[in-house]
């Protein structure tokens, strides 16, 4: 079987890349097709990978503002040649979803979420995209032809997987698509240490507006217990700004070095909706409990009183709450640890490949 993996962009190692890289695992011969690849920002992540590129990456700036070229990502998909391929599997939470396909080739999609800006996040993005007045006016429009793109798109994918149940429901709300759902592989055991807690929390996100981490700053700010927070982005100077001197930014940091914040924690802060959160589930691999907001995917991996702490209302007063009532003690590591070995690489291959076999039989 020739097989050819498709993924949105590679400008970033989050959640999505991880699976990517999974996939690769498995078909360490198949091509990547991706709309831009930004050996700075990604380094050694891919390097051996046979990365095919689009125009957009060509473009003026194209790495770095490829967000200005949003309106050719449609032609640059459908760019892609998949002529000698019996199976693409496209890791998609944006465009790559749109690929076009010979009949005999089957196209499934790991979806990690249908398109964050034109869907559930819509009203948001607009509202919070840090752009002059006349953009924020052509925008809609711009998205409104982007959304019908999409839409149609979607109606070419032989097979959707979702990432979670989370997921699966917003496929079959703006898709109008049934979806497997396969949970995504996470690295457990890489996380083993049972070390005793330190005094600290822990929060471990891209530094962007829709992981809330803002909510987290302010908690602590009130609680003014030592908070220690992992990650870079484009609000890292306002939320530094925000927080008190017992907040630590500690920036991007190793993989090694993440497992052992992780294994010293008191618990894990998880303040964002997430569609899944791999984070959460290295958190509890480490032996440690999940201080999360109860929506999203974290209603599927974290079990309230058992692996972690749920809280229902999204704002730093209830999050405050549940950290004042939280006992880290009267959670059993090896407990937590148990419960999570069904988000295993190994568990991952299995299913995977198994479905595979059965969609492609």
């Amino acid at each position: 079987m020739r097989v050819a993996l498709a993924h949105d962009h590679l400008n970033q190692i989050g959640g999505a890349e991880q699976v990517l890289a999974e996939f690769h695992k498995l078909y360490p011969t198949a091509p990547v097709f991706t709309l831009l690849y930004d050996r700075a920002v990604v380094g050694k992540f891919c390097d051996d990978w046979n990365i095919k590129t689009s125009f957009v990456e060509r473009l003026p700036g194209g790495a770095r503002f490829f967000k200005w070229y949003l309106w050719l990502m449609p032609t640059a998909v459908e760019q892609f040649d998949f002529t000698n391929f019996d199976t693409v599997i496209s890791s998609a939470s944006a465009l790559i979803k749109g690929i076009v396909v010979k009949p005999a080739t089957t196209h499934i999609c790991y979806c990690h979420t249908p398109t964050r800006y034109l869907w559930s996040d819509t009203h948001q993005y607009t509202s919070d995209l840090p752009q002059p007045r006349w953009v924020k006016k052509i925008l809609p429009i711009l998205l409104t032809r982007l959304r019908q793109w999409d839409f149609v798109a979607a109606q070419r994918v032989d097979y959707f997987v979702a990432n979670s149940k989370f997921v699966a429901k917003r496929i079959a709300k703006y898709y109008r698509r049934e979806s497997e759902v396969i949970y995504p592989p996470v690295k457990v055991s890489n996380f083993k240490n049972l070390a005793e807690p330190e005094d600290y929390y822990l929060i471990i996100s891209r530094l962007r507006p829709y992981k809330r981490v803002d909510l987290a700053i302010r908690a602590f700010n009130k609680l003014g217990i030592p908070l220690r927070v992992i990650g870079t982005g484009e609000q890292e100077a306002e939320l530094k700004a925000l927080a008190k001197p017992h907040i630590t930014f500690l920036g991007q940091v190793s993989e090694e070095e993440k497992a052992r914040q992780l294994a010293h924690c008191r618990a894990l802060i998880h303040p964002q909706e997430e569609d899944f959160g791999i984070t959460a589930v290295e958190a509890m691999a480490s032996g440690r409990p999940v201080i999360a907001y109860g929506a999203g995917g974290a209603i599927e991996t974290v079990q309230d009183g058992i692996t972690g702490k749920l809280f229902i209302e999204q704002s730093w007063e209830a999050l405050a709450d549940t950290v004042i009532r939280f006992r880290y003690e009267k959670f059993d590591p090896i407990k937590i640890q148990a419960e999570v070995q069904k988000f295993s690489q190994e568990h991952f291959d299995e299913k995977w490949q198994s479905y595979v076999k059965k969609v492609t039989a």
